[in-house]
C-alpha cells in the first residue's frame, strides 16, 4: 500500500501492517539512510538525521560504491583499500559539509561498501535490523527511468522494513540551515 503525505511516499507492502508500521515510526531507533553523495540523496539523509534527533535514534549513512550485481570482491589489496578509504573520506566530507548542525547531535555511523545499490541496501537493512529506510529519489522519468530504473522502487518491493521516499526535486536542495 502506498500513502502520500505532503509529497512524501511511505511504502508498506502489507495493508494490514500499515497501521502498526505508522505507529512504529514514532518509536524508530535505527534508520538506514542510503546516499550516492549527490544533492538529491542529501535530501533523504537530512530527513533521516532530523527524524532521528528527537527520537535519539541512530542513523546509518550508507554509501554503496556501485560495481554491479555480479561483482566478486577480490582479495583485500592496496587498490581496494585505497578506493574504500577515498569513498569514506568523501562520505565524511559530504556529511560535514551539508549537515554541520546535525552531525554532532545525532548518533551516526558511516558505512561504505562495494556492490549493487539495491541488493546492498536491502541486505544492510535486514542485517542491521533497521526500523526504516529513509531515502530520496532522483525523480528520473521517461527513457532514463526505463533504462536505469528506480532504486527507490526496488527498495519498496524488496525491503524488510518500511521505506520513506522523499522526492528530491520537490523538497529542494539539502543544505545547512
Amino acid at each position: 500500500m502506498l500513502q502520500k503525505d505532503q509529497g512524501t511516499l511511505i511504502a508498506v507492502k502489507d495493508r494490514l501492517k500499515m497501521e502498526v508500521h505508522m505507529e512504529k515510526i514514532d518509536n524508530v531507533k535505527k534508520i538506514l539512510a542510503p546516499t550516492d553523495l549527490s544533492e538529491a540523496s542529501a535530501v533523504g539523509v537530512r530527513y533521516a538525521l532530523e527524524m532521528a534527533e528527537p527520537r535519539g535514534a541512530e542513523v546509518i549513512v550508507y554509501h554503496v560504491v556501485e560495481v554491479g550485481e555480479g561483482w566478486n570482491r577480490p582479495r583485500e589489496g592496496s587498490v581496494i583499500r585505497d578506493m574504500l578509504d577515498r569513498e569514506r573520506r568523501l562520505l565524511d566530507r559530504f556529511l560535514r559539509d551539508r549537515f554541520p548542525e546535525l552531525i554532532n547531535r545525532v548518533q551516526t555511523r558511516q558505512v561504505v561498501e562495494f556492490g549493487a545499490a539495491q541488493s546492498n541496501i536491502v541486505a544492510k537493512a535486514a542485517g542491521e535490523a533497521v526500523d526504516i529506510i529513509v531515502m530520496s529519489t532522483h525523480g528520473r522519468t521517461g527513457l532514463d527511468h526505463l533504462l536505469i530504473g528506480s532504486v527507490s522502487e526496488k527498495m519498496v518491493a524488496r525491503a524488510p522494513c518500511p521505506v520513506l521516499v522523499l522526492p528530491a526535486r520537490k523538497v529542494g536542495v539539502a543544505r545547512a540551515a
